[in-house]
């Protein structure tokens, strides 16, 4: 049975493993992001991976990596990975692991995964995002993970939910990365974000349903599974707090009943949905049709 190799590349942490063809984690690794320059950060990465490539029976390498890309990533930029600046991704691990290597936005590959195996298994529509070191988001509709011009559609963490906010490494104002990021969290709080009191961790639910109601609004969406650090950390608060943002701004008909849940994947979730980039390049359906 020939097997995935998952890569998970965030501001925070790397990530791989093994995963078997039904989405099943059979051995993993992690290690915190760091690198002075691009090739230390890939060495790391090449290291990191080097013992899952052992004993070969790999069949395709899928990555969910921060954005933003160019199609098919091809070279990538995530924001808070300041030392790749157009680093090209996908052409490096194909030399590396020797199998064909397909990458997209990690938020996008984990709306993959929760329609795989997680929260959204069966829904035909719906936003998955994550609000962890940053804030992003994957789309699916009529069955079909949304691509966008260049790849980074569903990018929720950039929509502005206060005009009147901190300025966001985008360069814009009040985008929801910026005041609902660990990352935005981190330089507003003056303890460790996993101890937020229960007043920023409400704020930080409420923001984040104040963007989803626009999402939902504007594509008639059902559900919205949220994971990353942040959102499941911050726990049953946080979700009341984006559930009632959600339904005070979603006054429409069609709107009525749509629901913010956990990722029903936990911190599973971008590996699996790596592993999903990866079977999905190989043409398989891993998405109610």
């Amino acid at each position: 049975m020939a097997h995935t190799l998952a890569i998970d590349i965030g501001g925070t942490k790397l990530a791989a493993a093994r995963v078997d063809p039904e989405g099943i984690i059979l051995d993993r690794r992690r290690v915190a992001t760091a690198g002075a320059d691009a090739e230390e950060l890939f060495g790391q990465l090449a290291d990191l991976v080097s013992p899952l490539m052992d004993g070969g029976n790999l069949e395709v390498c899928g990555v969910g990596s921060g954005g933003p890309m160019t199609t098919g990533g091809e070279t990538v930029s995530p924001l808070n990975i300041p030392q790749w600046r157009g680093f090209p991704l996908r052409r490096r691990l194909e030399d590396l692991v020797g199998v064909p290597v397909a990458v997209d936005n990690d938020a996008k590959a984990l709306a993959l995964g929760e329609g795989w195996r997680g929260a959204a298994v069966g829904c035909r529509n719906y936003l998955a995002m994550v609000v962890s070191t940053g804030v992003g988001g994957g789309l699916v509709i009529d069955g079909r993970l949304l691509d966008g011009e260049a790849g980074n559609a569903g990018h929720i963490g950039h929509l502005i939910v206060d005009p009147d906010g901190p300025e966001c490494r985008c360069g814009s104002r009040g985008c929801l990365e910026a005041m609902a990021s660990g990352t935005a969290l981190a330089e507003q709080l003056d303890c460790p974000v996993e101890d937020a009191p229960e007043n920023v961790r409400r704020r930080t639910g409420q923001l984040v349903g104040r963007g989803v109601a626009s999402v939902v609004n504007l594509l008639d969406l059902p559900l919205v599974v949220v994971a990353g650090s942040v959102a499941l950390g911050f726990g049953e608060v946080f979700f009341e707090a984006a559930q009632a943002e959600l339904e005070d701004h979603c006054g429409l008909g069609f709107t009525h009943g749509a629901e913010i849940v956990p990722a029903g994947l936990g911190p599973d979730g971008p590996l699996v949905g790596a592993a999903a980039v990866g079977r999905t390049a190989l043409g398989e359906s891993v998405l109610v049709p």
